[in-house]
């Protein structure tokens, strides 16, 4: 039935099809939960606002760009969703929800985040990938609980040295990015537990066998000539992993010395010595 009736919404102008989503939420859901993901909006339904008691709010794949700033009267909000969206910058008000715990900021056109993302002190997980970040904004690493963080399909090279703050980070996830090197500071985070750096560009990696925690690292799809070392027990996804054995690192580098001979030109012979002609 969800499916049928936004397959029909589809087919509505947008401001009609707006208000057709919301004109039934006249009353604070008893589940205190509104769900207007998928819903062609262009603008908030400033009259949820009224739902004081609200916890969860998806704005999941809209049009939005903004927000009132009446979603500020929402402090018992611990779950925004504004995924798949068209924000260019994080409205200003989503910084004085601070009970919010997860925000889902995913798929968007963010090149930063306000550093007013500080106040949030309670949250636990943040999704930002798929943006247009070059590099991971300075203001996350003051997020001090949290424990997942989803930063990938950006355009980030390296991650700031700050990022070791986060002692409660469990999880982070850069898949899709243009790291060239494995990021130093996750070397000094022995707290991770899944390390997840598929598809990017990185031709080494160093050891992880001290990370005590890790139980999962990710690192598919890039150049690289060896896998990373792991402790017992951690799964490795990637090329060289538990399913084939990784190379024997002498073997590999006379492998490569003599690629490099064979493929050096080969000096030309010697002419024929000339015979002794008789006088």
């Amino acid at each position: 039935m969800g499916n049928t009736i936004r397959a029909l919404v589809a087919f509505i102008p947008a401001d009609r099809c707006q208000n057709y989503v919301v004109r039934d939420l006249r009353e604070m859901p008893l589940d205190k939960m509104v769900d207007l993901s998928g819903s062609q909006l262009r603008r908030f339904p400033v009259h949820v606002c009224s739902f004081r008691e609200l916890v969860k709010l998806y704005l999941s794949n809209n049009h939005l760009n903004s927000l009132p700033l009446e979603l500020g009267q929402l402090q018992n909000l611990q779950i925004l969703a504004l995924d798949f969206n068209n924000f260019k910058a994080l409205p200003q008000v989503v910084c004085t929800l601070k009970q919010l715990c997860i925000l889902y900021l995913g798929n968007n056109k963010l090149c930063d985040l306000p550093s007013e993302l500080s106040l949030l002190q309670n949250l636990r997980t943040l999704w930002i990938e798929a943006n247009c970040l070059t590099q991971l904004p300075d203001v996350v690493c003051e997020l001090s609980l949290l424990k997942t963080l989803h930063a990938g399909s950006n355009a980030l090279r390296l991650l700031p040295s700050q990022l070791q703050r986060l002692q409660e980070l469990r999880t982070i996830w850069l898949s899709g990015n243009r790291l060239t090197d494995f990021p130093a500071v996750l070397l000094h985070m022995p707290f991770l537990e899944v390390i997840d750096v598929d598809r990017n560009s990185i031709h080494y990696f160093p050891s992880l066998a001290h990370l005590s925690s890790l139980k999962l690292v990710i690192y598919d799809h890039n150049p690289c000539r060896n896998a990373p070392k792991v402790a017992k027990g951690v799964r490795r996804v990637g090329r060289w992993a538990e399913e084939t054995p990784e190379p024997d690192p002498r073997k590999a580098r006379r492998y490569a010395l003599v690629r490099e001979e064979s493929q050096e030109p080969q000096a030309p012979a010697p002419p024929p010595p000339l015979l002794p002609t008789n006088s």
